[in-house]
């Protein structure tokens, strides 16, 4: 039994006769009638009474509603099917660095569903090694974050930012000092050494500032924190100062300042990725592929 076969039965019922259904189905009356004899055949009953009025017998009313339904859910699925592979639906897993969750990807993600409305995002923050960890283990099928903990090898990476990195602490820390005018233009920042005489606090991005002479702070660290929430409680209350890429410092931020880090000059490098070896499903490219679109057209650190 072919699906042809039954669409052209259908064909005659809703046309109500052999002639109109061969127009529809652009077949001859002779091809669209052997058709159904042939359906009929396979059966073992027929479906029309004789003649060329198109009148269902018993065993034609009987199969009608059984064809109409499951043409129906045939279709539904052909739909979903080629959503799928167009990238209209389906799920797509990403993972990110929690900077990148509150700055980049919700402008992103509006645009996504204004395209994609019927793909289902499941959304996962994490520190860069969580991130890259999730990745490599299968459960997400994209990362946002900086992947210098994994084997390049293993991923396709593409730059989107570069982030640079800078000192945090209270408005009202002497590091905070404004600067006199000068005749020569120089570029206002702070130097590693000048965070020396002050209680330094670890988080998980300072491992930027490992292979640098500035790798000393985070061996004297007097805090280590992992919690982006707990680091700011800290900082808020005077227990030291810390490193941060620009793009985890809030843009809103009452009682803290991020300064420049000139010596070292160090920035994040800001990318999405997937693995190298695996093709991703169609949603996860679109998004993958308007993700890098977006950032080129619109962001600016």
């Amino acid at each position: 039994m072919k699906l042809q076969q039954l669409r052209h039965f259908l064909c005659v019922v809703e046309e109500g006769g052999f002639r109109a259904a061969a127009d529809r189905a652009n077949r001859s009356q002779a091809a669209l009638s052997a058709s159904i004899k042939e359906l009929e055949k396979i059966l073992g009953q027929r479906l029309f009474e004789g003649g060329n009025k198109a009148t269902l017998t018993p065993f034609g009313e009987t199969c009608l509603p059984k064809i109409e339904q499951f043409m129906t859910v045939y279709q539904a699925l052909e739909d979903d099917l080629k959503g799928a592979a167009a990238g209209d639906k389906g799920k797509i897993r990403i993972a990110s660095v929690p900077s990148l969750v509150t700055k980049l990807l919700p402008s992103v993600l509006v645009e996504y569903s204004k395209r994609y409305p019927d793909v289902e995002i499941v959304l996962i923050d994490d520190n860069s090694v969580g991130v890259a960890n999730r990745l490599l283990a299968g459960e997400i099928d994209l990362a946002l974050g900086n992947c210098t903990s994994i084997d390049q090898s293993n991923i396709d990476f593409t730059l989107l930012i570069s982030d640079p990195i800078g000192v945090v602490c209270l408005k009202s820390n002497s590091l905070n000092q404004p600067v006199k005018p000068s005749r020569n233009y120089q570029k206002t920042g702070l130097k590693w050494q000048q965070l020396m005489i002050q209680p330094f606090i670890y988080n998980g991005t300072c491992r930027l500032l490992e292979n640098t002479p500035a790798e000393v702070l985070n061996r004297n660290a007097r805090y280590t924190v992992e919690n982006i929430t707990s680091l700011f409680s800290l900082l808020r209350n005077d227990l030291g100062i810390t490193t941060l890429p620009k793009l985890a410092f809030p843009s809103n931020e009452p009682e803290l300042v991020w300064l420049d880090l000139l010596e070292p000059a160090l920035d994040r490098q800001i990318g999405i990725f997937k693995l190298a070896n695996k093709t991703i499903s169609p949603p996860a490219q679109a998004f993958h592929e308007l993700c890098i679109q977006y950032v080129q057209n619109h962001y600016i650190l």
